[in-house]
């Protein structure tokens, strides 16, 4: 199973534009919050595969009324938690551990800045980047996450 992960689009703004060509082969979609308004959620949704995402802190009513704060999803018998802010980088880490102590790794968003963890237990932590607000990073990023055996594996991609 092919999962891409993406947070932080803060769309629609200037000229930025959603990594179609990197989402639309895969076997789902996992937005961490962020969208900002609802036509991207319906843009990520058109392109065919389902779109699994939580609420971010700049997101409209709209989203924010539909969208949980937190969430668990089972793909593929891997348990995956979803928020958009995990905190600050400090013990992050064990902190996601304690706050989804059931799941085999979890999505988050909000710095932009990409993040791939793993703990000691096999535990890992992931943040995509923002295909679309690098802000002071020095690429565009997303995810894109493999489930095979029940084994989750992260990869970062850099964006042109």
């Amino acid at each position: 199973m092919l999962l891409a992960v993406i947070s932080d689009t803060h769309m629609p703004r200037g000229r930025r534009r959603l990594p179609v060509e990197h989402l639309v082969g895969a076997d789902a979609i996992l937005h961490a919050g962020d969208f900002m308004e609802r036509s991207v959620l319906e843009e990520l949704q058109a392109l065919g595969p389902p779109v699994h995402a939580v609420c971010g802190n700049v997101d409209d009513a709209w989203l924010r009324a539909r969208l949980p704060l937190q969430r668990t999803l089972e793909l593929a018998g891997v348990r995956i938690g979803m928020v958009h802010d995990a905190g600050p980088a400090s013990g992050r880490l064990a902190r996601m551990r304690r706050r989804f102590p059931d799941e085999d790794a979890v999505v988050f968003g909000h710095s932009h800045i990409p993040l791939h963890e793993t703990g000691a237990d096999g535990f890992q932590i992931f943040n995509p980047g923002s295909p679309t607000d690098k802000r002071r990073q020095p690429h565009h990023t997303l995810g894109l996450a493999r489930i095979e055996d029940r084994k989750i594996t992260f990869d970062l991609i850099r964006l042109t």
